[in-house]
């Protein structure tokens, strides 16, 4: 009885122990960690991580996977940055870049749902095309020299919050919400959890995969201008292993592969642990060399704590 208690107190609330222990060891090994700061730091260190993060929990709650934001966040900033440069006026450039991450992933979601492709082949092609065309677009080089007005939602502040701390907040509610209050999130758990099932109930399974395919894709593309802004250079080599660490993030909150199970609270959670733990490393002067290292053995951890909770 008492085993049983401790599992569904683990299955439930584990992760949570697990980010408040990290804090705690944390804050005793340097004093500099608690300061406001450096929490402040981590939060907006996380911003770009659990933008694209919001996007791959969709994708894999239907049991499918995104290997291309990273190549589609590159493409979507250089061509907004050339824009800009251009002297384009900034909201329309924005919400084009944005409709740009959109196509791509709406690509990727109909070469899945209707070709039948696997998820893993069409998004590694897309990946690919992305890269490739980010690369033929700027010819390798960097865009720099953005206006000051774009720049705000990386540099700027809302009061004494960073603006990339409150665009993450909006767009975190936003998946939220639609995940947990709306019938299309209830759809996207039904397709993860038996699409055959989900399609004879009268989804239309085929239009709700190809939606989180262009939802990854936009929010990657929001995720790239954050980072453009912030660094003043929009690179074709950007968002390089930017969607393992979204795969990593969504792994360690609990959301299963197999698709159906899984939380954006979970997602959120795992984005800080990483976060929280690449900042401990730092101010630890652990080599940089070795923290992929841990990171990797956390996510392993996890990965096996998950599987023998659910015996």
């Amino acid at each position: 009885m008492r085993t049983a208690r401790l599992r569904e107190f683990l299955q439930r609330y584990g992760l949570v122990v697990s980010f408040l222990l990290l804090c705690l060891v944390l804050s005793l090994l340097s004093d500099r960690f608690l300061t406001v700061g450096n929490l402040t730091n981590v939060l907006r260190q996380s911003t770009i991580n659990l933008i694209i993060a919001i996007g791959m929990t969709y994708v894999i709650l239907t049991a499918g996977i995104d290997l291309s934001v990273g190549a589609v966040l590159a493409l979507s900033t250089v061509v907004t940055a050339d824009l800009l440069q251009r002297g384009v006026p900034i909201l329309p450039t924005v919400l084009l870049g944005l409709t740009l991450g959109g196509v791509l992933g709406m690509a990727s979601g109909l070469l899945i749902s209707r070709v039948k492709v696997p998820p893993f082949v069409a998004t590694l092609g897309m990946m690919t095309v992305a890269r490739g065309l980010a690369l033929t677009y700027t010819q390798g080089r960097p865009i720099t020299g953005l206006p000051d007005a774009f720049r705000y939602i990386g540099t700027g502040f809302l009061g004494p919050i960073p603006m990339p701390i409150i665009v993450a907040a909006v767009a975190f509610l936003a998946g939220y919400v639609l995940l947990t209050r709306t019938r299309m999130g209830m759809y996207i758990y039904a397709l993860g959890n038996n699409p055959v099932a989900a399609h004879y109930t009268g989804i239309a399974t085929s239009n709700y995969i190809t939606f989180v395919y262009v939802l990854a894709g936009a929010l990657a593309a929001l995720a790239g201008m954050i980072l453009v802004a912030r660094l003043d250079s929009a690179q074709p080599t950007a968002g390089i292993s930017y969607e393992f660490d979204a795969i990593a993030a969504v792994v360690v909150g609990g959301t299963s592969f197999a698709g159906g199970e899984g939380s954006l609270m979970g997602t959120l959670l795992g984005v800080l642990v990483i976060s929280v733990l690449n900042n401990g490393l730092n101010l630890l002067n652990v080599s940089s060399f070795y923290q992929p290292v841990v990171t990797g053995v956390v996510i392993a951890l996890a990965l096996l704590l998950y599987k023998a909770l659910d015996k």
